[in-house]
């Protein structure tokens, strides 16, 4: 089982949209969060630990859950899949961009 873990700002358009798509795939579960402290699932130890591969949306996104959460990030791969806030949830456009990027990092 390979665990995912989408994060963005406030885990209300891009990484639930990560969540719900790719947790449909067979073999991945996957879980969707925010690093701001009003996210509706914020960002934590607890699920930087769970996660096999973590997937930021932004660079900025990247470089706060790196300084964050160092010490638990040692056998983690962070990848940034450079999607700007620019899209709701589940719009198609967002999940063919989704689609596209994270297999170049994730085994499916």
């Amino acid at each position: 089982m390979t665990k995912l873990l989408f994060v963005c700002s406030e885990n209300r358009l891009r990484s639930p949209t990560g969540e719900e798509v790719f947790s449909a795939y067979p073999g991945v579960e996957a879980i969707g969060c925010g690093i701001n402290s009003d996210a509706d699932t914020p960002l934590s130890g607890d699920l930087v630990e769970w996660a096999d591969v973590i997937l930021v949306m932004e660079k900025t996104h990247k470089t706060k859950v790196s300084k964050k959460y160092k010490t638990l990030l040692k056998n983690k791969r962070v990848v940034c899949l450079d999607i700007p806030d620019n899209y709701a949830r589940m719009q198609p456009e967002l999940i063919r961009i989704l689609e596209n990027r994270v297999p170049k990092y994730v085994q499916l």
